[in-house]
């Protein structure tokens, strides 16, 4: 087999219990004087603990997931008022954001994920039309199905409680079957 695989430069940095003097050491290596938050209201309190000794020139928390038009315009000119350093301090919808507005305004972005979405692993953004639905569309087997991944923790919790399915087991219940 032989291929090539190129990516967008990117930096990781993995500091457990550490990750806010690491965030800090990346904002002062990029030479941020001011930062422009981009995060959910559910993870303000800790984007707060993260921007605290950092001087925050806008936060911006309209955060929609599939990141409509409408909503990317509006962050794309808070940033460019702005003109800061970008970070995003939450899931998959505050990171996509982020990167649509960096990689159209030319900000330098830092993510700092709280959940493994993916989007800050790559180099894919988009946004869609304010129309787009808000939920899920496929085919009724996908959409009911009784767990995901994440809520192996939790057997039984359903992604779509509002509509009826038949209980399967997953293979992260005790008796359910390997791939």
């Amino acid at each position: 087999m032989r291929f090539a695989h190129e990516t967008l430069p990117q930096r990781v940095v993995f500091a457990p219990n550490e990750a806010a003097g690491a965030f800090g050491d990346e904002v002062t290596r990029l030479g941020a004087e001011r930062v422009m938050v981009i995060t959910a209201p559910s993870s303000a309190s800790l984007a707060d603990a993260f921007t605290d000794a950092l001087r925050v020139a806008h936060v911006h928390d309209e955060i929609v997931a599939h990141v409509p038009v409408e909503v990317a315009e509006r962050a794309r000119d808070a940033a460019e008022k702005s003109r800061a350093a970008l970070v995003s301090v939450g899931g998959g919808s505050a990171t996509g954001l982020a990167k649509a507005v960096a990689v159209t305004v030319g900000l330098p972005l830092i993510a700092v994920p709280t959940t493994y979405a993916g989007s800050e692993a790559t180099d894919v953004w988009g946004d869609s039309p304010e129309e787009r639905p808000r939920r899920p569309t496929s085919t009724p087997r996908l959409s009911r199905a009784p767990t995901s991944p994440r809520s192996c923790g939790r057997p039984g919790k359903e992604p779509y409680p509002d509509r009826p399915f038949r209980r399967r087991r997953t293979r992260c219940e005790p008796g359910a079957a390997g791939p």
